[in-house]
C-alpha cells in the first residue's frame, strides 16, 4: 500500500512539472510569434515605401523624358512658321514669368541668418531673444518687399518662389515647395538692381527691423543670379476659363 502511494505522488510530480514544462514552452512561443510578426510588418512597411518611391522615381524620369521629347518637337514644328514661332516665344516669356523655366539675370542677393552668438545679456531687457532667430514671415516679407519692387523671378536656397508657393515654419526649419530648409537663408531676386536694393535697405524697412532685432540680414547686387525652375507641378484646383 505505501509503495503505490509513493508511486502515485511520484507519477503526480512528473505530471505537474510536465504541465509546467508545457505551459513555459507554450508562452515561449507565443512571445517568439509576436516578436517574429512584428519584425515581418516592419520589413514589409519598409519594403512597400522602397518601392513607392522606386515607382515615384521612374515616373519623374519618364515626365522629363517626356518633356524633353515635345520640347525637341515643338523646335522642328517652329522652323518653317512664323506664327508658331511667335507663340512659342510667347509660350516661353509666359512658362519664365509662372516660374516653369530656369531663368539667370541681374538683381540682388538678400541674405538672412540666425544669429546663435547673441545672449540675453546682450540684448535690451525689452527685446526677446527669439527675436535674434529667422522665422518663414521674415523671408516672406522680404519676399514681399522684393515682388513690391518689381522682382522677376525669386529663389530661396534655390527652390523657385511661385504664385503658389507656401512657406510653413516648424521651429527654426522652413519648408518651401516640400524641401526642408534652414538658417542661413540665401533669397535671389532678378530685376533692377538699384530699385530692388533700395527697396530692402530702405531706413525702417523690414530688413532693418530684423538685424535690429538681433538677427543677422544684409543685401547685395550681382550681375549674374540663376534661379531655378519651379520643379513641381503647378495646378489650378478652383478657377474656369470664362467662355
Amino acid at each position: 500500500m505505501e509503495n503505490k502511494s509513493r508511486i502515485a505522488i511520484t507519477i503526480g510530480t512528473m505530471c505537474m512539472l510536465l504541465t509546467c514544462a508545457i505551459l513555459i514552452q507554450l508562452t515561449t512561443i507565443k512571445e517568439a510569434t509576436k516578436i517574429v510578426g512584428t519584425i515581418y510588418a516592419q520589413q514589409s512597411l519598409k519594403d512597400e515605401v522602397l518601392l513607392w518611391k522606386a515607382k515615384y522615381e521612374n515616373l519623374y524620369k519618364e515626365w522629363e523624358k517626356a518633356d524633353k521629347k515635345l520640347e525637341e518637337t515643338r523646335k522642328i514644328a517652329t522652323t518653317d512658321n512664323k506664327k508658331a514661332k511667335e507663340l512659342e516665344e510667347e509660350l516661353s516669356i509666359t512658362n519664365k514669368l509662372l516660374g516653369l523655366t530656369e531663368v539667370t539675370g541681374k538683381g540682388v542677393v538678400v541674405t538672412l541668418a540666425d544669429n546663435t552668438e547673441t545672449k540675453s545679456k546682450d540684448l535690451d531687457i525689452d527685446i526677446d531673444i527669439r527675436n535674434s532667430l529667422i522665422h518663414a514671415e521674415d523671408i516672406v516679407n522680404i519676399i514681399n518687399e522684393l515682388n513690391n519692387a518689381g522682382a522677376e523671378a525669386i529663389s530661396v536656397n534655390g527652390q523657385r518662389v511661385v504664385s503658389t508657393t507656401s512657406i510653413p515654419c516648424a521651429g527654426t526649419v522652413v519648408t518651401i515647395n516640400g524641401v526642408k530648409l534652414s538658417s542661413p537663408f540665401k533669397i535671389s531676386a532678378i530685376g533692377n538692381p538699384e530699385v530692388l536694393l533700395g527697396s530692402i535697405i530702405r531706413p525702417e524697412g523690414y530688413l532693418e527691423m530684423i538685424t535690429n532685432g538681433g538677427a543677422i540680414g544684409y543685401a547685395n547686387k550681382s550681375d549674374n543670379i540663376v534661379v531655378a525652375k519651379y520643379s513641381e507641378a503647378l495646378t489650378a484646383k478652383y478657377m474656369k476659363t470664362v467662355k
